[in-house]
């Protein structure tokens, strides 16, 4: 019996495992490149932010990178505060200087600190330090109003051909999708 056994083992083992969701959920982040950081356009990911995997490989990944988003999404409040808090000038100059001989320095290290943690913890995990820019930097912040769910996972009719393995999609949630406006009543109003 599994009784307590968290996680599918894919007939893997455990540092297998471990590297299977690391390269999925790095393969998920990437598509969220722009194609001009491709060497090729062809290369580009077709839908940004979706990969076709099989199904169980998709409900094993959508804990593991809901996590890493978490994490990320509590961090934009102290990058908010940290970027508040720098200094605009050119480094090194007399103003910059200034600056990071000052309390200036100190509060902006301070309200980073945060972030920092988040980051090195996330890239403990992901070890790609492209993907965890992308994640802190472009993704975490479509998600600020939003307390979970991501991700979304949708199965596909045709399998996988070979051994006819159950495929899905796992793919981000859009901005726009996620918040429909709400009725404020069940009657309809008519406009006069």
């Amino acid at each position: 019996m599994r009784h307590r056994r968290i996680g599918k083992k894919f007939g893997r083992n455990p540092s297998h495992q471990r590297a299977l969701l690391r390269n999925l959920a790095i393969a998920l982040i990437l598509t969220e490149r722009d194609v001009e950081d491709y060497d090729d356009s062809a290369q580009a990911a077709k839908t940004p932010g979706r990969i076709v995997t099989t199904l169980p490989k998709a409900k094993e990944l959508r804990p593991f990178i809901e996590k890493l988003i978490t994490k990320a999404v509590h961090a934009q409040k102290s990058i908010e505060e940290a970027k508040a808090l720098a200094c605009t000038a050119e480094k090194h100059s007399d103003e910059w200087n200034a600056w990071r001989n000052g309390e200036g320095w100190k509060a902006w290290v301070k309200a980073s600190a945060p972030a920092v943690a988040a980051r090195r913890a996330v890239y403990q995990k992901l070890n790609s330090r492209e993907a965890v820019s992308l994640l802190f930097d472009k993704i975490a912040p479509r998600y600020v109003d939003r307390q979970g769910g991501y991700t979304r996972i949708l199965k596909l009719a045709k399998p996988r051909l070979g051994d006819a393995g159950r495929r899905a999609l796992i793919e981000f949630v859009g901005k726009d999708e996620y918040r429909k406006s709400k009725q404020t009543s069940a009657i309809p109003q008519v406009e006069e």
